[in-house]
Order: structure tokens, then C-alpha cells, then sequence
């Protein structure tokens, strides 16, 4: 079984950088879709970031110019860049994945089957 581990979270102060990573127990290809997620205590879970397979990537607005993803294929991880880091980016954040698509990749939590434990980041002010 698949197996993503998160790690790199923390309590940190408003306006430093985190960089968080997702290592997948298998190699990840090209046609994997990989994205993160975040969830606030008391608040769904919400898409933040994908990676395509094609290396293109899409942000949600909320944290578009700020955080940056990408992906090492020979490590078999994903990182997730995060500057500027404010109080409402208090989260855990999860990491998901879908192996071997067709089409491009959701944002949409349900799409993923695979998932990792999530990392807590909490941003004080």
C-alpha cells in the first residue's frame, strides 16, 4: 500500500518561511497527480496547491505568490515551499495523491486516494 509521510511543520511567527515535504512510499511518476491540502481547526478541508504530471502547478489564490511546490522525482517527494507565513495559514496540512491519470488533476479532496497524516503549521502574530 501507498504510503505519503509528511513532515516539516511547526509553530512558527507571522512573516517566516516553512518548507514542508511529502515523501511517497513508491517512485512517482509522470502521470501522478500530487496536491496539498489544509485544514483549520473547526473548518473543512481545503485544496491549496497541485502538481500536475506535466510539472505545470495551480495554487489557490489565498496562497498563490507565497507558497511554491515541487517535486523531486528521485527522492520520490514533494515539497512544499511556504514564505511569508501568515496567522490564517494555521492548518494541518495534508498531502494527497492519485497515481497513474488520464486527465488532469482535481482539487477536490474525494479525488485522491492516497493520503498522508497531515503536519500541523501554526503561525502565531
Amino acid at each position: 500500500q501507498v504510503q505519503l509521510v509528511e513532515s516539516g511543520g511547526g509553530a512558527v511567527q507571522a512573516g517566516v518561511s516553512l518548507r514542508l515535504s511529502c515523501g511517497a512510499s513508491i517512485h512517482t511518476a509522470t502521470r501522478d497527480c500530487m496536491a496539498w491540502f489544509r485544514q483549520a481547526s473547526g473548518k473543512e478541508r481545503e485544496w491549496g496547491v497541485t502538481a500536475e504530471p506535466d510539472g505545470t502547478t495551480a495554487y489557490t489564490n489565498a496562497v498563490k505568490s507565497r507558497f511554491t511546490t515541487s517535486k523531486n522525482i528521485t527522492k520520490n517527494t514533494l515539497y512544499l515551499q511556504m514564505t511569508n507565513l501568515k496567522p490564517e495559514d494555521t492548518a494541518m496540512y495534508y498531502c494527497a495523491a492519485r497515481f497513474d491519470v488520464t486527465r488532469g488533476c482535481s482539487n477536490r479532496p474525494l479525488w485522491y486516494p492516497v493520503w498522508g497524516q497531515g503536519t500541523q503549521v501554526t503561525v502565531s502574530s
